[in-house]
């Protein structure tokens, strides 16, 4: 059929030589400049073939038309940028070009944007100023397209300071794209700053904003910017779910994330595959896995992200098994998996302690569907070895790696150290990350926390001394809440809510009702060297327990409740929260910076491994 195809269409441009014959009465003075306007006009028909564009090229030198015709070179380059044709070869045209104009540079400018390389886009420009080719309204748009790849925030910010000179800073498709550049290069508060100067905001300014807030670790302000867009009129589109979805995942708004939900079907944008995936996706981050398997199971298509997101939110709930069942299903229906289910795999395998079905699958990887392991599933081995108390195994592993080791290996096994006591081997692997990434306040604070363990105060006091000198910020934990439409953050011993004296109470009762189950805190998870009882008050006042005093305050009898927490949490809350699941009859769940644990009756989903 192509051979067909291509003598049919070689055949019609045989033909257009008909009209150069002397008799003919409109062209017959000039016959190459008929030649060039017939091909120009097939160059504009032929549609979404490159292959023809190429022919007409190649017959347009043939009949004696010059490479470098800036008329044919012009439709050619735009022609072949719009159907995403690789880049030399328009690149070739352009170059043997002598007078291009301010559209072809564009369109060039446009075509490295656009591609996976787009330096030499910026190159481009630079070579166009110094053309004397004065870039026009359409210039800037494709630049900055191609900064926001490079996410260069000084290349993007000496582009912004010519756009302001010449006077291009108040068009509209122009401040979309600082907003784009900006939220790309991660600097979202100078894209909220250009987004407060418009005048005019459509659609795709709002979602700039809320876009570039949810993926820089603003999830808050995302939501409060999208009540403000409703507020204001706007209306959102598929580009505006993925973003608050994003937003609802990282604080673990279910409340809200349902909401967005009954908007997508509204609207119709349950078809969507990729709002799909982010639906599945925040449904599994908020620890409603029943929730997130509902939306698996209706959806019409599913790719490889789909089956990924829900293995992985099944391992990280607590469901290895089903995690690796539902593995078993992709198999059958002949999906090939990718590296990243298998990361999913390998990530249940690890949280649920199944350490040989972890080192079957590796090898599974590598012999049946020829995956090359990279260094996230060699973490996910150490992770696996290291979870399951064998440290001295994980470092041997490491040692036999075939790829070089980097921090995240290192720290994986400095945690494995510290949470199964092995001091020696950890202080070798707090080494190896300093030569690689020093400065990370994580490492201090595991290492100090296995000194203090091992009751090696002066090593503590050091190291903390050397982190004061060094400049280096312990993260401090933080628990999110979300009720009424809201979300709440708390800190340990926070006291900054309005309601703080009946959540101070609330802990109290708590406090009270735990002990006569015979509830003891875990004082040796306060490792500082300070008496016991000040350890029992400061195990009382951690974030997490605060939330569930809060929700426990604002919401009815059998209401579950949902907490992410930014860190990992400890074996006092642990159990305090197991007891408070029973005592209070709460079903409680607790999304932390490792998995997420379902407190029910007693009994956590983990069962007590994490």
């Amino acid at each position: 059929m192509k051979k067909a195809k291509s003598a049919s269409y070689g055949a019609m441009l045989s033909k257009s030589k008909q009209p150069l014959s002397p008799r003919s009465s409109s062209s017959a003075d000039n016959p190459a400049s008929f030649l060039v306007k017939k091909c120009i006009s097939l160059i504009q028909n032929c549609g979404s073939s490159q292959l023809k564009l190429r022919q007409i090229h190649a017959f347009s030198i043939r009949h004696g038309v010059p490479f470098n015709n800036p008329d044919i070179g012009k439709h050619l380059i735009y022609n072949l940028v719009s159907l995403s044709a690789p880049m030399p070869y328009p690149h070739t045209i352009f170059s043997c070009i002598q007078s291009s104009n301010v559209f072809t540079w564009n369109t060039m400018i446009r075509g490295y944007a656009e591609c996976e390389n787009p330096g030499p886009a910026l190159q481009l420009y630079r070579q166009m100023r110094a053309s004397c080719i004065e870039p026009d309204t359409h210039t800037y748009p494709f630049l900055l397209k191609a900064v926001a790849k490079l996410a260069d925030l000084g290349v993007g910010e000496s582009v912004h300071s010519t756009v302001i000179r010449n006077g291009y800073d108040s068009l509209l498709f122009v401040q979309n794209s600082l907003l784009h550049m900006y939220s790309a290069c991660g600097l979202v508060d100078g894209a909220y700053k250009v987004f407060e100067l418009m005048s005019e905001r459509d659609i795709v300014a709002w979602n700039s904003v809320i876009n570039g807030f949810a993926l820089n670790g603003k999830p808050n302000e995302a939501l409060t910017l999208f009540r403000e867009m409703v507020l204001q009129g706007a209306e959102p589109d598929g580009y505006t779910v993925l973003s608050l979805l994003s937003a609802c995942a990282e604080l673990g708004a279910l409340a809200l994330g349902r909401r967005v939900h009954v908007y997508m079907v509204k609207y119709g944008l349950t078809e969507n595959l990729h709002v799909n995936n982010a639906l599945l996706d925040l449904y599994a981050k908020c620890g409603s896995i029943r929730e997130a398997r509902n939306v698996f199971d209706e959806m019409k298509d599913r790719n490889v992200v789909s089956w990924s997101s829900m293995i992985v939110g099944l391992a990280v709930n607590g469901f290895g098994k089903e995690a690796l069942d539902l593995f078993k299903e992709m198999e059958r229906v002949g999906l090939v998996p990718s590296e990243v289910t298998f990361v999913g795999v390998l990530y249940a395998c690890s949280h649920c302690g199944m350490v040989d079905e972890g080192f079957n699958y590796f090898t599974r990887m590598e012999e049946k569907y020829h995956i090359l392991p990279k260094i996230e599933h060699y973490g996910c081995m150490v992770d696996l070895l290291g979870r399951a108390g064998l440290v001295k195994e994980a470092y041997q592993y490491i040692r036999n790696m075939p790829l070089q080791p980097n921090a995240v290996i290192w720290r994986t096994l400095l945690g494995a150290c510290t949470m199964h006591g092995h001091l020696t081997l950890g202080e070798y692997a707090r080494n190896k990350i300093l030569q690689l990434e020093p400065g990370c306040s994580g490492d201090y604070v595991l290492l100090s926390n296995l000194y203090a363990s091992e009751q090696r105060w002066s090593d503590v006091h050091i190291l903390r001394r050397n982190m004061l000198r060094e400049g280096v910020k312990k993260v401090p934990g933080y628990s999110f809440v979300e009720f009424g439409n809201q979300v709440y953050e708390f800190v340990m011993g926070d006291r900054s809510h309005p309601q703080c004296e009946q959540i101070y109470a609330m802990l109290a009762e708590i406090t009270r009702r735990l002990r006569l189950k015979g509830y003891a805190p875990h004082t040796e998870n306060v490792l500082a060297d300070i008496e016991e009882e000040e350890k029992e008050n400061a195990l009382s006042y951690h974030s997490e327990k605060i939330a569930v005093a809060f929700m426990l305050i604002k919401t009815a009898p059998g209401t579950p409740i949902r907490i992410v927490k930014n860190l990992r949490i400890c074996a006092d809350c642990h159990l305090a929260i197991k007891l408070i699941s029973e005592v209070f009859e709460r079903e409680i769940i607790v999304r932390d910076q490792s998995r997420f644990h379902h407190f029910r009756g007693g009994f956590c989903s983990c069962r007590d491994y994490w």
